[in-house]
């Protein structure tokens, strides 16, 4: 008989391993009460077990009224109350409290051991939920102690479903008005195939949110392949055993109260952890209780993985985490620039334990000095207080054990932490520029790492000290530390979530998705007779800051933003899209503020600006602050951005870390941004929100190349590149051809038919033939020919609307290919490869087709170099130069010209030299010939690197060709290779540093 690959079938090893492996109990529809969704009997049977007493006292089972009466009123609070806790803190029925479910026992206990055993798990499969329609059956459901506590759809890849048809399958057939469904009765909702796991906490039909509950694979979202089984067996065989699913249910599972400050009303989120966040605690827990205190752990955690509730979960369970000594930990100390999370850390702990005797907020040093002597549980402070911290830990309380958790590196909401944080340690001063997470290495640099305390650093962008600090050395198989040739340790996180993870599972956004570059062009003149020196890179810069800060220059910007917002911003997340405008300087966001309201005003537009910056700043002789120029106090500036008619943010430095707004939409950049600052500012964009599925940033500053090379240190993402040369269709074609799934006469024959209208009995056979070869080769060349055939097509759709010119054979290629995949079986290890595919969304470039790009990132771990030494003593010597001389230069560079693109074609005469530089004949030529032949090299790569140009327009390789001669009459096809040569020439081979100024 063969192997059973149905839905069915997956439902059988799963049940077959709960009951086998796992020990749970088969249950049955025959034992399901639909009235009360609950199994009745086996909630009997354990009030029974484990409160006989309090069962023959209240009577319960004497009579159907009493036992009516006691099921309708367990029915009202579980619905008011919801299924955590009543298991968490059981039930009260008339003048008795039983409980629904025993803890889990702490080693040693035997009793509670006895009486966790006497919990009763157990699964029924397709239960018929329904009072109404005893038809309608869910795929599989468990329940603890009678009460229903997780559900699930499954789907099966071989039977040509997945998990998406299992969402689909909750949102439009589980109703949420059934009972079986209702808010907080269960613990989540499973949708499960073989491949994937997601998960959501409360059904709202379409409004329904299901996350991802993988393990991840490749840095990125799914799951790895498993040896052992189907990659999703780790639910069944890890997360549903007793003791998980009590862990979960003790530790993490929670409802929270959240409340709308503006009109007062509460509304509940219930919460179930993700599979990455249950491993980092658990993994946490678990090395501090094998390792004791005094060491150091890195989680680099990236936005979107669901930090505060991990840290808060973290926090709670260090506090009771005992060992054979008894507790590891006296004290744990959260270390935040967040205010508010205090109140969240709050809300998540009032779930388990008393909050009042649990955690204190040190706002000052004698508060924190007072909560350390009373011995609180938990104590959270910001960052000024930490070196107080320290000394306390070290001086005074060198008996007790403390865990510090460090939060990430954020400003403050009410303005730049770091400038408030000019402390001096060992000798050190702050600048007010550096990151929060820099202050803290300095804080803990400045002060021996306490001996009795552990260190948990959580962040999403680790610099090298951070790396150095609290990281782990990489060790090989045996645990053994790789040295470097010089004897030193490479170091790496103990644990990662990715950004390249979040992204693909979707809790936050790509930024550079949609990323535009945008040039400025300026003429500036010499007014003075002579001609003075002056350092010509420190000039250039003066100049372009200059140029930038004229009060036209910010015009004409703000007049850019302001139309752009109108057009498109105000429209994104259901008309609801927000901007951020980020400036150097306070005296700049002034100018910007001003210069946006008056656009705005210009077309009577319903839409405010709001200006952001700390203290007072003089403009123009006159003094400002954001309470003035807003109207209103800079405490409410975040929530006055919530609502209309505010929709534009113009900050200096504030809100560039730690500011989440998921309205945001849009970030215009005028202000240079590099390395994490660049990272931190625009990820500002990222947080998701209903009806947002993009961002767009418009950088007035910055190059491309710098902002994707600052992601691709923290990112660790795979998107393919925006920069489409049209010659990669030609590499997919050489790619596909070979594998011989088709022939040419087989394209031509279809095409042809295709478009005389054929009947389909005519086309399908050409299809299907190719089909039959596509099978017939092995699963690599399965997936790298449907992956080439998909890509193909995109790029083309994408190319042909651009390209100057066309192809007669990629065009009928295309048509051939297009409904050719469509009838190509899906590979079994294709989803991976779809899912690098469907990350190129080329139809972005049809917005502005030589602006717009997607900054594609390497999918490999960055090596970051450890903390430089100064090795430049002195001061720099200057490169001085006319001042003439630094003007001519500087028009070169940033200067109009009389290309209709002028922009595009500087760049691309820009790159030549650094490409034909590289060629391996020219650089022969350089080292064994003359300079005639090397001259011919030159000429030849030059054309060829022309060439290429081509895929991104055609002015540059026309001018090229056709000679075009300026009003001196001097040839442009000589000057360009006068110029690259004399650019790139070195005799013996050694290119010099390139002039690239055009």
């Amino acid at each position: 008989m063969h192997t059973d690959v149905s839905e069915k079938g997956l439902e059988n090893i799963i049940e077959n391993w709960l009951i086998n492996e796992n020990r749970f109990e088969q249950g049955t529809n025959a034992k399901f009460n639909r009235d009360y969704a609950l199994d009745e009997g086996r909630l009997f049977r354990f009030l029974s077990e484990t409160q006989p007493l309090a069962m023959k006292e209240l009577r319960i089972l004497d009579s159907s009224a009493e036992r009516t009466k006691f099921l309708g009123r367990l029915n009202k609070k579980l619905s008011d109350s919801g299924v955590i806790e009543v298991l968490r803190k059981g039930f009260k029925y008339k003048h008795k409290t039983l409980d629904l479910y025993m803890v889990l026992p702490s080693e040693g206990n035997t009793s509670a051991a006895a009486l966790y055993e006497k919990n009763i798990f157990s699964v029924t499969r397709q239960l018929q939920y329904s009072k109404d329609n005893g038809k309608l059956a869910l795929d599989m459901a468990i329940f603890l102690n009678g009460l229903p506590i997780m559900t699930f759809e499954l789907k099966n890849q071989f039977t040509k479903q997945n998990v998406q048809d299992a969402i689909f399958q909750y949102k439009k057939d589980r109703e949420p008005t059934e009972l079986f469904f209702h808010f907080k009765r269960c613990l989540v909702h499973f949708a499960v195939d073989d491949n994937e796991v997601h998960m959501c906490t409360e059904l709202r039909k379409e409004k329904s949110f299901f996350l991802p509950f993988n393990k991840g694979y490749n840095d990125g979202a799914g799951n790895p392949p498993n040896p052992d089984g189907l990659k999703t067996d780790y639910l069944w065989k890890d997360i549903l055993t007793k003791a998980e699913i009590s862990n979960i249910l003790e530790n993490y599972a929670q409802i929270v109260e959240e409340k709308d400050e503006d009109t007062g009303k509460k509304h509940y989120k219930q919460i179930f952890p993700r599979y990455h966040q249950l491993q980092v605690v658990k993994s946490l827990l678990g090395d501090a209780l094998n390792d004791g205190a005094g060491h150091r752990y890195l989680i680099q955690h990236s936005a979107g993985s669901g930090k505060s509730n991990s840290i808060a979960w973290l926090a709670h369970q260090l506090v009771t985490l005992k060992g054979s000594d008894g507790k590891i930990f006296d004290t744990v100390i959260v270390v935040t620039d967040r205010i508010n999370l205090d109140k969240q850390i709050k809300n998540t702990i009032r779930q388990f334990m008393q909050v009042s005797s649990t955690v204190g907020w040190a706002k000052d040093s004698t508060e924190l000095k007072n909560l350390l002597d009373e011995g609180k549980s938990i104590i959270i402070t910001i960052v000024h207080k930490f070196k107080f911290i320290l000394k306390d830990i070290t001086d005074i309380h060198k008996n007790k054990n403390f865990a510090i958790i460090i939060d990430e590196a954020h400003s403050s909401q009410n303005g730049s932490l770091s400038a408030q944080m000019n402390i001096v340690l060992s000798g050190n001063v702050y600048n007010d520029d550096d990151e929060l997470e820099d202050k803290i290495n300095s804080l803990i640099e400045g002060k021996k790492m306490a001996s009795n305390a552990s260190y948990f650093a959580f962040t999403a962008t680790p610099k090298n000290k951070t790396l150095e600090m609290f990281g782990k050395p990489i060790s090989d198989a045996n645990g053994n530390p790789i040295l470097n040739e010089d004897g030193t340790k490479k170091s790496e996180p103990h644990y990662v979530y990715t950004m390249k993870q979040a992204i693909e599972e979707r809790f936050i956004l790509d930024v550079l998705k949609y990323y535009t570059p945008y040039e400025s062009y300026y003429h500036i003149i010499k007014t003075v007779e002579d001609d003075p020196l002056f350092d010509t890179k420190r000039a250039q810069r003066l100049l372009r800051y200059y140029v930038e800060s004229q009060k036209y220059a910010v015009q004409e910007k703000a007049g850019i933003m302001v139309e752009h917002f109108h057009n498109d911003v105000r429209k994104k997340i259901n008309g609801q899209g927000r901007a951020m405008i980020i400036t150097n300087g306070i005296n700049r966001a002034i100018e910007y503020y001003l210069a946006i309201t008056n656009a705005l005003n210009e077309r009577k537009s319903q839409y405010k600006a709001i200006v952001a910056f700390s203290g007072d700043s003089v403009y123009n002789g006159e003094t400002y602050n954001e309470a003035k120029l807003n109207g209103f106090p800079s405490g409410q500036i975040e929530k006055k951005f919530k609502y209309d008619p505010y929709r534009i943010l113009i900050v200096a430095d504030k809100f560039q870390t730690g500011y989440d707004e998921p309205l945001l939409h849009t970030m215009y950049v005028d202000k240079g941004l590099s390395d994490i600052k660049a990272v931190q500012t625009l990820s500002r964009l990222n947080r998701c929100c209903s009806g947002k599925s993009d961002t767009f940033v418009l950088d007035f500053v910055n190059d491309p190349e710098d902002i994707k090379k600052a992601f691709e240190r923290y990112y660790k993402t795979t998107i393919l590149s925006g920069e489409t040369d049209a010659n990669k269709l030609n590499d997919l074609i050489d790619t596909m051809e070979p594998m011989q799934v088709y022939t040419q006469d087989q394209i031509d024959e279809f095409v042809s038919l295709y478009l005389n209208n054929a009947e389909r009995e005519k086309l399908d056979p050409i299809i299907d033939l190719c089909v039959e070869n596509y099978k017939e080769l092995d699963l690599d060349d399965q997936i790298e020919f449907k992956s080439s055939a998909k890509t193909f097509v995109r790029t083309y759709n994408f190319l042909s609307a651009i390209l100057p010119y066309g192809s007669s054979d990629w065009e009928k290629l295309s048509i051939f290919l297009n409904l050719l995949v469509s009838k190509l079986p899906k590979p079994e290890s294709d989803d991976d490869t779809d899912k690098i595919i469907e990350k190129v969304d080329l139809e972005s470039y049809r917005v502005v087709a030589q602006q717009t790009m997607s900054l594609s990132l390497a999918d490999e771990n960055v090596e970051i170099g450890p903390v430089p030494v100064k090795t430049d003593v002195g001061i720099p010597v200057p490169d001085y130069d006319t001042l003439s001389h630094i003007i001519a230069t500087f028009h070169d560079m940033w200067g109009n010209c009389e290309w209709s693109d002028e922009d595009k074609v500087r760049r691309q005469v820009a790159d030549l030299p650094d490409i034909v530089k590289n060629d391996e004949a020219y650089q022969n030529a350089m080292k064994y010939s003359d300079a005639q032949n090397a001259r011919d090299e030159s000429d030849r790569a030059t054309f060829e690197a022309i060439l290429k140009t081509m895929t991104s327009g055609m002015e540059l390789y026309t001018a090229f060709q056709d000679d075009v001669r300026n009003k001196n009459n001097q040839s442009f096809k000589r000057w360009l290779l006068d110029y690259v040569f004399n650019s790139t020439y070195t005799p013996g081979g050694n290119s010099q540093s390139t002039d690239t100024s055009v």
